[in-house]
């Protein structure tokens, strides 16, 4: 006799087999990320460091001033004098301590009047609530905390003062707060705030060192160099989009902007910087007057600058929309236009290299910048669009009228309905319009137009296969005339600053490297509390 096997038992094995050999997969592919690990890790601090060495130097530079004011915790004597307050020197060198020096003077700066200021108030309010009686001492305490408290939060709202002093009011608040209320019940209070604003002071001198004077990092430089990199970035992705446009092999559009998209890469700085160059213009007024000359430079005008160079960046923006449209111009009416098109972009991105350099080397531009090259291509477009009239007005408009009842036809034909003939005049049009509203009384719920029905007939009229290139045609004109706009700009801020004068036969030597440059934007560390 057989042993009699259910088919569950069957099923059960068959399952558990599964369950098995998925768990035996996830354990491998458990080991073999863990065996990656320690190379991706590698990988990744290499790539840190190497894109800006700066990084690296900054990171000593904290690990070095943590040391130093730890040394208030680790040598007796110092110890002693202090006391446990010294932990206030720690957590100032933590959140004072930025990449550049503007930013660092300005958290610094703000921390110690802020600390000065609410020590001196409280010492005040202390001294005058001590005159009183002990019910009117908190009394006096709360109305003083209440008030005190209410003003310095509503100036927070003042935009001068939020904009270079809400840190400081912060810590006001923070320290008189602490002062006050723990005066009422604590009677060394006089002497708890006096080490912990010499601890702070401590702290602050050490950050202020480090970065003023240990390898520093110039906000100003930062957004000095930002503004070349951007211009230079629009250079690049004017020329790449038109040669992308003009390209004689199809390139597959994604739906993703990959970060290897040339184009991408040049205009996505310059949509990104408005805060970037706000921040980077405030901390770098509050840097010292480094030039032989120590007058105040004018960060702001670079912010002014980086707002033009945004509405060029939205024209480029556009321009790269119209090489993924759904409706294309065929390539071989693209060629018709290709030289033309290709000259006016290479002099478009000629004259903002040389805006970049002109920057870079802080000289005026030359005044050649708009050359006649430019006008001549300009020119050349202009020609080659008016000796093409039909590709942009089409034959006729009966002709047109034709194909979109040659289009509605056949989109009618593909939903079933027999059409003994198709006719191509207005006659065909007007009948398939009647059955079409014949069937939408039959379905009422579907009353939206069918998306192939609308697409055949778009892409079957003649003067539709040049309307995406005169779109693309109007763009690169309008960058000429926002180029003159940047050109003005810079020219503004050329003369505020006091750049030199441009001398003919005189070559800039200027140093570039293949690699990206680095946004300012990833140097910035997240901002810490007020403690």
């Amino acid at each position: 006799m057989f042993p009699k096997v259910h088919a569950g038992m069957e099923m059960d094995d068959t399952n558990s087999g599964k369950s098995k050999g998925n768990a035996e997969k996830s354990l491998r592919i458990l080991v073999d990320k863990m065996r990656r690990f320690p190379g991706l890790v590698w990988q990744t601090v290499w790539k840190v460091g190497r894109q800006d060495p700066r990084r690296v130097f900054h990171a000593l530079k904290v690990g070095l001033s943590l040391t130093l004011v730890s040394l208030l915790y680790l040598i007796q004597p110092l110890y002693v004098g202090i006391g446990q307050n010294a932990i206030w020197a720690v957590m100032t060198v933590v959140v004072v301590l930025e990449f550049t020096a503007g930013a660092t003077l300005c958290k610094g700066l703000n921390r110690g009047l802020g600390t000065l200021i609410a020590g001196s108030l409280a010492f005040f309010i202390e001294y005058v609530a001590t005159k009183s009686g002990q019910t009117s001492r908190a009394i006096f305490i709360g109305a003083a905390v209440f008030l005190i408290g209410s003003a310095a939060t509503y100036m927070r709202f003042f935009p001068y003062i939020r904009k270079n002093y809400d840190y400081g009011i912060v810590i006001f608040l923070l320290t008189f707060n602490l002062i006050t209320v723990s005066s009422y019940r604590v009677d060394n209070v006089l002497k708890i705030a006096h080490e912990r604003f010499y601890t702070i002071a401590i702290g602050c001198g050490i950050c202020l060192l480090m970065s003023l004077l240990v390898f520093p990092n110039w906000s100003g430089e930062e957004l000095h160099n930002s503004t070349v990199f951007k211009l230079e970035g629009l250079a690049r992705a004017i020329e790449a989009c038109v040669n992308e446009y003009f390209s004689d092999a199809e390139k597959e559009v994604s739906g993703d902007q990959s970060t290897e998209d040339p184009i991408y890469d040049g205009y996505k700085a310059v949509l990104d910087s408005k805060s970037m160059d706000e921040t980077m213009a405030l901390h770098a007024s509050w840097e010292p007057r480094h030039s032989r000359h120590c007058y105040r430079f004018p960060w702001q005008r670079y912010v002014k600058l980086g707002n033009v160079l945004r509405h060029f960046g939205y024209t480029v923006v556009a321009l790269h929309g119209c090489i993924r449209t759904e409706i294309q111009t065929p390539r071989s009416v693209r060629a018709l236009f290709k030289d033309p098109s290709i000259r006016l972009a290479g002099e478009v991105s000629k004259g903002l290299r040389e805006l970049a350099s002109s920057i870079r080397n802080r000289r005026h531009c030359s005044p050649e910048i708009l050359s006649d090259h430019l006008h001549e291509a300009l020119q050349d477009l202009n020609t080659a669009i008016k000796s093409q009239p039909r590709l942009f007005l089409g034959a006729n408009s009966n002709q047109a009228t034709n194909m979109l009842a040659l289009a509605a036809a056949h989109a009618t034909q593909k939903q079933g309905v027999s059409l003994s003939s198709v006719k191509t005049d207005s006659s065909a049009l007007l009948d398939w319009k009647n059955k079409r509203t014949t069937e939408q009384s039959k379905e009422p719920e579907r009353k939206f137009l069918r998306p192939q029905v609308s697409k055949i007939a778009i892409t079957s009229l003649e003067f539709s296969e040049a309307l995406p290139f005169a779109a693309f045609a109007s763009l690169l004109v309008e960058t000429v005339a926002k180029l003159d706009n940047v050109i003005t700009e810079v020219e503004e801020l050329g003369r505020i600053a006091c750049f030199k004068e441009y001398q003919h036969g005189v070559e800039d030597i200027v140093v570039t490297c293949e690699k990206p440059p680095v946004n300012p934007a990833q140097n910035q560390l997240p901002s810490h509390g007020a403690d």
